[in-house]
């Protein structure tokens, strides 16, 4: 178990998919994705959904995501978020999202 004050180190926050494009050197099927997150600036993410998503369908879908790990090496890419899903039972990762369109950039509490 964790206490409250280690989940409020984890910055989870919206952001809006900007470009989505094919990620052939990933070890398993994915994306990398460009992120609009308002004042936070804008990071890149490799997100293992092609099972669910079309690359065309994802700019501007607006999403749920941790910023504050390190950014991790992904074959050639550095993914600088992590994007948050609900992996189905067949193993298909389906993204979280806001009930409702909100700004980009604000903390999920």
């Amino acid at each position: 178990m964790i206490n409250w004050s280690d989940f409020e180190k984890i910055e989870i926050r919206t952001g809006t998919i900007l470009e989505a494009d094919d990620f052939p050197e990933a070890r398993k099927p994915a994306y990398r994705l460009l992120i609009d997150f308002g004042e936070l600036g804008l990071r890149k993410s490799s997100a293992q959904i092609t099972a669910l998503y079309k690359k065309e369908d994802l700019p501007g879908k607006q999403i749920v995501a941790v910023l504050n790990f390190p950014p991790k090496q992904i074959g050639p890419f550095i993914s600088e978020c992590l994007v948050l899903g609900a992996i189905s039972g067949e193993g298909e990762v389906i993204l979280l999202q806001t009930e409702r369109k909100t700004g980009n950039g604000l903390r999920i509490a």
